[in-house]
């Protein structure tokens, strides 16, 4: 029976090498020149350092950038809320989120159940596996869902006659 993963991943080497080059960019830039200006990645969890509010939203845009120039879906990013730590230094944590949550696998799941395709979706850890009788049926599932889903970015994987 063909088959397919509604997933949602990120390649944490393309993360790490955005972190890298948004580092090397804040550090050559003339007007962190002599700030603490950084970014520090610990798996998933990405953390923005700076010297005051606006730098750190400076920092955050180079990120995004670079993230998006290196095919990562700035999508997938929680940002947290601002810390203040010793003196006027704050620090904002970003999460990179991968997998489908549980509440929005279930949405894909009622969505295809409602469209009255001939398919089957079912809830597999993370992700989302659709199943039916026709390739045609699940070529057109995958564009309801590639339409219907944008608060989060999803990738469609083992795909199996």
């Amino acid at each position: 029976m063909p088959s397919f993963d509604i997933v949602s991943q990120v390649n944490q080497q393309e993360v790490k090498n955005a972190v890298e080059q948004t580092n090397k960019e804040v550090s050559n830039r003339f007007d962190f020149k002599g700030s603490d200006a950084r970014v520090e990645q610990a798996e998933m969890v990405l953390t923005v350092y700076a010297d005051d509010e606006f730098k750190l939203g400076q920092v955050t845009d180079v990120l995004r950038g670079r993230l998006a120039k290196r095919g990562v879906d700035v999508r997938s990013l929680e940002v947290g809320a601002i810390e203040k730590i010793s003196g006027d230094k704050v620090k904002r944590p970003i999460t990179v989120k991968v997998g489908i949550a549980q509440e929005k696998a279930k949405q894909i799941q009622k969505m295809i159940k409602d469209s009255k395709m001939k398919v089957a979706a079912s809830i597999q850890g993370d992700a989302v596996r659709v199943s039916g009788s026709k390739k045609d049926d699940l070529q057109a599932a995958i564009q309801m869902v590639r339409t219907s889903v944008t608060d989060i970015p999803v990738q469609f994987i083992n795909f199996r006659d």
